[in-house]
């Protein structure tokens, strides 16, 4: 049962090196697999205000979306054969690539969902530095590595509010 915390933490590690010098890193580079992120993603995110109206269409298709899957099965997939030796382990990073798209997609898709349950990645794409927040799931990399840095702020009744664009966070 070991591998279920490992396998969490594992998959976390992976998102955020991924994130960082994969989609953002090669990313930056159109010429490249990964510039799908950081050129159509973000782009359509700074567009819709946070929302990647993208990700209603199907993924059949060659696009920032069906890479985005077709990368998640591939990566899945190469941890299939661990699965005899390290089942729980295996299935956490299997639920966890799954976990993955699903949160993205509904965060892209419903703006208010993501500003409650994954602020740490809104602030990625809205707030004024995408080089920070590389979560997206859990924020707990970030919080280690110093890379969390905050941009929305709760009100009082607990809600979620986007500081206006070009005004400096709040404190906490």
């Amino acid at each position: 049962m070991i591998g279920i915390p490992l396998g969490l933490l594992y998959a976390n590690t992976a998102e955020w090196l991924l994130h960082k010098h994969v989609l953002h890193g090669r990313g930056r580079d159109r010429r490249s697999f990964w510039a799908f992120h950081f050129h159509e993603h973000h782009q359509a995110c700074w567009k819709h205000d946070f929302r990647d109206p993208n990700y209603a269409r199907s993924l059949l298709g060659w696009h920032a979306q069906s890479k985005e899957a077709l990368s998640l099965v591939v990566l899945a997939a190469t941890h299939v054969p661990l699965l005899p030796v390290a089942p729980f382990f295996t299935g956490t990073v299997l639920f966890s690539a799954w976990d993955y798209y699903r949160k993205h997609k509904r965060a892209h898709l419903d703006p208010e969902w993501a500003k409650e349950h994954l602020p740490w990645h809104y602030d990625h794409h809205m707030g004024p530095n995408p080089e920070a927040n590389w979560g997206v799931t859990h924020p707990w990399l970030d919080e280690l590595l110093g890379t969390r840095e905050r941009f929305l702020d709760a009100d009082a009744h607990g809600r979620l509010e986007a500081p206006v664009r070009g005004t400096p966070a709040p404190s906490t």
